[in-house]
């Protein structure tokens, strides 16, 4: 007889490591419980199901030969014995048995256990607000979820929605929302910017605008603080600061929490996130119960500590570790860098790595750059304005994370995890600028935008360049502490010039070997082009004449249009496309 295995969960992980101990093992008895009616489905295409790109909810539960992943698939392809709407009540961890209940007759009875896999998940939270409760107020954490949106949202009931949270799914979320539904849609953050957990201030104001411009109302560094309505469902939601926002659906969005519940009482070590400890070989403190997925904590290779990330891909890989592990091998799963990625209509964001504010709480000293630059090959008819965003040590020249968004999706993401490898290993800033990757004008520049983002960085860190956040920028220009010297076209310059006059000053580059007692030495200026490439040619320029007091707008016009498209728009005129 086999060893017994008991898998408690059946969305994700426990599916993949139960296959993969079932590959191994043809004797192990394996039984795998989940209190849910639906096993085994992609929960990340939830948003897409609502918005009606996914056209049915069995594309979410389908194999790629479209067979429903239910008790029968698994039973018939995989051999594994799999019982949903079994709750799991208690582990003891000393008889090594796992009590459970069948939510269909109530029975309770043990699953006794040689290796026992915990892949429970997580909960979605949900603040502590008065009216949180109401019908109408939905969570986005299963299929059941997305069914009774989308049934409202399809019958006409829904014509105002609020969404409360400005992560992952409540962007996506709202673009299913407002895309295919036409509903209005307001998205309330209570950070300053939206996917404070993945982007900094630049990306995040990309993201703003890309919902703004779809009709999206995006409220960040705003507090909920009652949901009102009745019996009859949700009217509105009141926050602190914008007042009442009339609606007839919300959906929390507010993250989510491991659902430790189960391990916390078997008496499992937690960690500070409240997920699962694991070793390498995502093992818990008992040497027989393995875990993994959105119940875990995982080791940051970047910041060197733990992490929380619930992501369908990393439960994935960390589900064929447990299955090598506890059908007897040995298979580490080294940990994270925090990969993502996420389309908000037709912008594509992704990054890796920390953020600069998740950096500097790590004790690293980070230093950033800005790219604007095309994708592709500048003459290539497909090529769209990509951003890039490199963040290093500025000690060490430690790269420490990238953030990338643009039109093109694919090619942002591509961007990213071209330099996963050299975050996950500790890698210097320096291999990004000489990181070899593919080229082909219908693909990418012959200087990719990675190598370019890599040495524009370098040149900060070795005090080439003198940089300065568009934020930073906006504040001193308009309290009148700085003067532009803008080397573009005459044509470029001139709506800034009419707005902001002799504050203005434009001189193209070619000319400014020629011009250079038209330049003022006297007070600050902030040298500026499209993208802060040739600013920092000329700022080098400068500074080789003697002169001082130079700095260069990050992501020049282009991300200056971003975070502030009115800032060369005439006082009181139209805005000048």
């Amino acid at each position: 007889m086999g060893k017994k295995v008991v898998v408690i969960g059946a969305v994700a992980l426990g599916p993949k490591a139960a296959c993969r101990l079932r590959r191994l093992d043809l004797e192990a008895e394996i039984v795998m419980i989940d209190r849910d009616s639906y096993i085994s489905y992609g929960g990340c295409g939830i948003p897409y199901y609502v918005s009606g790109e996914v056209a049915d909810l069995t594309g979410l539960r389908e194999t790629t030969f479209h067979v429903t992943r239910d008790p029968e698939f698994f039973k018939n392809y995989k051999y594994l014995d799999v019982r949903a709407r079994t709750e799991a009540l208690h582990l003891d961890r000393r008889a090594k048995v796992v009590r459970v209940k069948s939510l269909d007759s109530g029975e309770e009875y043990d699953l006794p256990y040689d290796v026992c896999i915990l892949a429970t998940g997580s909960r979605p939270f949900v603040p502590p607000v008065p009216g949180a409760d109401l019908p109408g107020v939905y969570p986005m954490a299963n299929l059941h979820h997305a069914e009774a949106v989308k049934e409202a949202v399809a019958k006409g009931h829904v014509e105002r929605a609020v969404i409360i949270g400005g992560g992952a799914i409540g962007l996506e979320m709202a673009e299913a929302m407002a895309d295919l539904w036409g509903v209005e849609t307001t998205i309330v953050e209570l950070q300053k910017g939206l996917l404070p957990q993945a982007l900094g201030p630049e990306l995040s104001a990309m993201a703003v605008q890309e919902l703004e411009k779809n009709g999206v109302r995006v409220l960040t560094g705003e507090q909920v603080t009652a949901i009102e309505g009745g019996p009859d469902g949700v009217t509105g939601v009141v926050t602190a600061g914008a007042g009442r926002i009339a609606c007839d659906l919300v959906i929390m969005a507010v993250g989510a929490r491991p659902n430790v519940d189960l391990a916390r009482e078997a008496g499992l070590a937690i960690g500070r996130f409240g997920g699962i400890v694991v070793d390498a070989r995502m093992c818990t403190t008992d040497p027989n119960i393995f875990a993994g997925g959105d119940c875990v904590e995982v080791r940051n290779l970047v910041s060197g500590g733990s992490a929380f990330l619930p992501l369908g891909s990393l439960a994935n890989r960390q589900g064929r570790v447990i299955g090598t592990n506890a059908a007897g091998g040995h298979e580490e799963f080294p940990g994270v860098v925090g990969t993502f990625c996420l389309k908000i209509f037709e912008l594509g964001l992704a990054r890796a790595g920390l953020t600069e504010t998740q950096a500097a709480a790590a004790g690293f000293d980070p230093v950033s750059s800005l790219v604007a630059m095309a994708d592709r090959a500048h003459f290539y008819p497909t090529q769209q304005l990509m951003y890039v965003k490199l963040i290093a040590d500025a000690s060490s020249r430690r790269l420490l994370g990238i953030e990338a968004g643009g039109r093109n999706g694919d090619a942002v993401k591509a961007r990213v995890d071209a330099v996963v490898h050299i975050l996950a290993s500790g890698g210097s800033l320096d291999e990004v600028s000489t990181l070899e990757v593919g080229y082909a004008p219908p693909f990418a520049s012959a200087m990719d935008i990675v190598n370019a983002a890599g040495n524009a960085l370098a040149n900060i860190l070795d005090g080439l360049d003198e940089p300065l956040p568009m934020d930073e920028f906006l504040r001193l220009f308009k309290e009148g502490k700085l003067t532009v010297l803008d080397i573009r076209a005459p044509s470029s310059a001139e709506a800034y010039q009419k707005k902001w006059g002799d504050r203005w000053l434009n001189i193209p580059q070619e000319l400014l070997p020629e011009s250079l007692d038209k330049v003022p030495d006297d007070r600050p200026l902030a040298v500026f082009c499209n993208s802060g490439m040739r600013a920092y040619e000329c700022l080098r320029f400068l500074k080789s004449k003697g002169r001082e007091n130079l700095v260069n707008p990050k992501g020049g016009h282009a991300f200056l249009q971003l975070l502030d498209p009115e800032f060369n728009t005439p006082e009181g005129g139209d805005k000048k496309e």
